[in-house]
């Protein structure tokens, strides 16, 4: 039997076109042999019902780490034991990851950030540990027999989320159960129960004893839900954003009668939600984590920068500049990598840069500086910029979209006839000290940094021109004065 395509068909009451991995069968019917329950479980059943691909497997067992290790001796392609300490044996076969981890009973200390794993001895005391009614069942393998004892499958049909104990428990056991329940929003388009709710409420505070690592990745794959904004409003309501993510529900600005202006809060959704519509045309994949929290974070200065003009009027000045400074302190809170911080940050700083550009449009030296200083984010600004624009009033709209259309068209056309992705002075670094007769130093920077405005003003140059110029630089600095 070829694994790594062969599927399993599963009895009545699972969907119909719904099939398992031979490779998970197989597995279960080595465990039985060996004397062992093996039972697959969590979100792949889940998944199974909602017809979603699950790539990698889990599974729990009766067997200990080493009894687990010895089942898949000699069978599977890999073997790993990385999550040995919390009972996890990891086996790659035919192209698929399985985990397969002892029953366990598994509890927090109220001040602890790590998990005190014990083993347990049954199954169903081991779904009762787990976070959610729809990720507390059970495949028993290799009979292909459905354990529910917490209502999963009712949950499932109802679109809710509820926790197999009381939600006090499970969130005091692992409080990163609240973002999950946020998470699952986004992916799956749940609700939460209203019990469910008020005890993430109630119990927000102690999301700060989790790392800000775990918090992260959740948030992540929040944000890179179908569903986002039922996320992250559940993150706002529950008071949890307060603690991981403060510059959201800040965006929640109070106004007037006399003083009227957008719903910032509800615009930064919207943009999220319009971003992920220009995915596939913009970003390097999808879902793309940097657009989409640039969108969700953009306006985060206006709180900082918002002020109360003579006649109504409210502004904003710069809140790009202390928005990027901003996502930068936070998402370096949250321990994202240097690569992600930069890139969100550089995309909120520059995502005003477009407004002004009119219908006489702009010089070809503002569209090579947009162009440049974009770098490799040009792609993501263009997506940024048009996403940013949510007015009700079409005219305006359009306007907007022609005039980006119309700037979007001269990137390309000065693009082809100057290489503009790679804009660089007409002269290298060895060119101008050789040309000055200079050193390596600062003023090999500085020359550097002229010729590079000049060539963003004006366009390439012929070598002797940039020469020239070069000379005419270097006249008026005061280490010429001193040779």
């Amino acid at each position: 039997m070829d694994l790594t395509t062969a599927t399993h068909a599963l009895p009545p009451g699972f969907p119909a076109d719904a099939t398992l991995p031979a490779v998970v069968v197989e597995l279960g019917r080595r465990f039985e042999a060996a004397g062992h329950e093996l039972s697959l479980v969590g979100g792949p059943v889940r998944d199974l019902f909602l017809g979603r691909p699950s790539l990698d497997l889990d599974f729990t067992t009766d067997a200990d780490p080493d009894a687990s290790e010895a089942v898949g001796a000699g069978w599977a392609d890999a073997t790993w034991d990385v999550g040995r300490r919390f009972g996890t044996i990891g086996f790659r076969k035919a192209g698929w990851q399985l985990e397969v981890t002892t029953y366990r009973a598994e509890q927090y200390d109220p001040a602890s950030r790590k998990p005190q794993v014990a083993f347990g001895d049954s199954l169903e005391d081991d779904l009762l540990r787990r976070d959610f009614t729809v990720n507390a069942m059970a495949l028993r393998l290799p009979a292909l027999e459905l354990v529910d004892p917490f209502g999963g499958m009712r949950d499932l049909h109802a679109g809710v989320l509820r926790t197999p104990g009381t939600p006090e428990d499970s969130f005091s056991d692992d409080p990163l159960r609240m973002m999950r329940a946020a998470r699952f929003a986004s992916q799956l388009g749940f609700a939460v129960a209203p019990e469910v709710e008020e005890a993430m409420t109630a119990m927000a505070e102690r999301i700060t004893i989790i790392s800000a690592e775990r918090v992260r990745e959740e948030l992540v794959k929040l944000v890179c839900g179908a569903h986002p904004r039922a996320g992250l409003d559940l993150l706002v309501r529950t008071g949890l954003a307060d603690h991981v993510l403060p510059e959201l529900p800040a965006l929640q600005l109070e106004s007037d009668e006399h003083h009227r202006h957008k719903d910032v809060y509800a615009h930064s959704l919207t943009v999220l939600e319009q971003a992920m519509e220009l995915e596939g045309e913009y970003a390097p994949s999808t879902p793309d984590p940097v657009l989409r929290l640039a969108a969700l974070l953009h306006d985060v200065g206006k709180p900082a920068t918002r002020r109360f003009e003579k006649g109504g009027a409210v502004t904003f000045r710069h809140h790009e500049t202390v928005g990027a400074k901003l996502v930068r302190k936070r998402l370096r809170a949250l321990k994202f990598d240097n690569d992600t911080i930069k890139a969100v940050a550089r995309l909120v700083e520059l995502h005003m840069r477009f407004y002004g550009y009119g219908d006489a449009g702009w010089t070809d030296s503002a569209v090579r500086r947009y162009a440049h200083d974009a770098g490799d984010l040009l792609p993501r600004l263009h997506a940024l910029t048009r996403s940013d624009v949510t007015t009700r009033n079409r005219r305006k709209a359009e306007r907007l979209a022609h005039a980006y259309d119309d700037l979007e068209r001269r990137i390309a056309e000065i693009a082809e006839a100057e290489e503009l992705a790679a804009v660089r002075p007409d002269l290298d670094g060895q060119q101008i000290m050789a040309l000055l007769g200079i050193r390596p130093g600062p003023v090999v920077g500085r020359a550097y940094n002229h010729l590079l405005e000049w060539r963003l003003d004006e366009g390439p140059h012929e070598q002797a021109e940039a020469e020239a110029e070069l000379r005419r630089w270097w006249a008026e600095q005061p280490e010429a004065q001193q040779d």
